[in-house]
């Protein structure tokens, strides 16, 4: 309730911001004519790349047959599905009139000779996050349905009874609903898969497709999906270490996920490291002086402590995941995941703000500072997030029950076990058994101290 009513409070900025951005226009915002886009898209880049987590565990590890996917995969596609809400809010408010935000839409109209520009990656845009998150959304409620008969066969008031009985969609667990269940989850893997690549490099499109000195470079489309796994995953473990300790889920999600998620943050934030070396790279050896000033001013100019921070958040610190203690302590863990996203929000920022503000016109640049209206939609925004995730959490389960029982093993005494070891226990020569802890929980192939 706490957290509940901090986010409401957060969601009460964001209501107040969007009004005064409507009655009074993206005047209220800190745009101005050399800067036309600045927090609005950089808060955008990043809720969408936050969102990417939930789909590559979903889709890619179901389709690798990673069985440790399935106490997080429910928390990660929840969160897809908010955080893309949240991203679809700022191009849609940066229209200055999003009760025409239809236009966007290739559709038959009265209005003249009005059609889309189909050359516009700003278009591609419409239809990769819409596509994403309709997707995403059949996916997550696809796993709910089973959880909700169950949920729906145990529920005591009838106003519970109900709803859960109409979101089950008449579930009865029979081999033929299992069957089509896992048929249906196979092909929406399939179809999200292509998804985990496409949003995110049409994302960068939105940039790599300009001439813009520090944007016009075909490193985009990878680098950012690197860096939106890597966000993603960040965000996940923000999440679930929390979600974890509240709903006594120790067993279910156990150091070893945590862990291995870690594992998958340091090569996604290495390869993010790699990216801005060889974006310098690229320039020095492109010998294109604009170019290299663009580099140059983002390293030096004015912006130096937004690209330093940076470095720092999203390079330096997610080396610490290579000593083993770090990997495996919770509060490092917790503290280095809200490291990585502040330092993917200035990436962002970074990209965006320096590369416009000092064009090929000396006599045009400018130094941007957001206004508090800025700052109030940004931060509203993680309030709409998190109260949504919360009331995700009170009404819905957060691990998918299912797919947990199915990989769950049991011993003569009907205790389910884990196959892995602890690291904070000695390995022990018999089998452990360790009620509530899935078999599908990875084994820890790290040498012990």
């Amino acid at each position: 309730m706490a957290a509940l009513s901090v986010a409401l409070v957060l969601l009460g900025v964001f209501f107040y911001s969007v009004y005064r951005t409507l009655w009074y226009g993206i005047g209220e915002w800190g745009l101005n004519k050399t800067v036309g886009w600045a927090w609005d898209i950089t808060n955008f880049v990043w809720w969408v790349g936050i969102g990417h987590a939930g789909t590559l565990i979903s889709a890619v590890l179901l389709l690798f047959r990673q069985k440790w996917r399935t106490s997080i995969n429910r928390a990660a596609e929840a969160m897809t599905i908010f955080a893309v809400i949240c991203a679809a809010m700022f191009p849609v408010l940066h229209m200055g009139r999003p009760w025409l935000a239809y236009w966007v839409f290739p559709f038959q109209n009265t209005f003249g000779s009005l059609w889309v520009n189909f050359n516009s990656p700003l278009l591609w845009d419409v239809f990769a996050i819409s596509t994403y998150f309709t997707v995403s959304l059949v996916f997550w409620y696809t796993g709910l349905v089973p959880d909700f008969a169950t949920i729906r066969d145990r529920a005591k008031g009838p106003i519970a009874k109900v709803a859960y009985s109409l979101l089950s969609m008449g579930w009865k667990g029979s081999a033929k609903h299992w069957s089509r269940y896992e048929t249906v989850s196979l092909i929406l893997a399939g179809v999200s898969t292509p998804l985990v690549l496409s949003v995110h490099t049409i994302v960068s499109m939105d940039f790599a497709t300009s001439v813009v000195p520090g944007w016009h470079t075909t490193i985009f489309p990878p680098y950012f999906v690197a860096g939106a796994i890597f966000s993603g995953f960040a965000m996940v473990l923000t999440l679930m270490l929390i979600t974890r300790v509240v709903f006594k889920l120790e067993d279910y999600i156990t150091i070893e996920h945590i862990a291995l998620m870690n594992k998958i943050m340091m090569v996604t934030g290495s390869i993010v490291g790699v990216a801005y070396i060889t974006e310098f790279f690229i320039a020095w050896y492109s010998q294109v002086e604009f170019e290299q000033y663009a580099f140059i001013n983002r390293a030096t100019g004015p912006y130096w402590w937004a690209y330093w921070s940076m470095m720092t958040c999203n390079v330096i610190t997610p080396q610490l995941v290579w000593i083993r203690r770090v990997r495996y302590s919770i509060p490092l863990t917790f503290i280095l995941s809200i490291i990585v996203n502040i330092g993917m929000w200035f990436e962002r920022f970074v990209i965006i703000v320096t590369s416009l503000h000092r064009d090929y016109l000396p006599s045009s640049w400018v130094m941007f500072s957001p206004s508090i209206i800025d700052i109030g939609i940004y931060v509203g925004t993680i309030g709409l997030f998190f109260t949504l995730f919360l009331l995700f959490a009170k009404f819905f389960p957060v691990i998918n029950m299912a797919e947990v029982k199915s990989v769950l093993k049991y011993t003569v005494d009907n205790g389910p076990t884990y196959t892995g070891h602890d690291p904070h226990h000695a390995p022990t020569t018999h089998q452990p058994s360790t009620h509530g802890v899935p078999a599908s929980a990875p084994v820890n192939y790290d040498k012990h101290d």
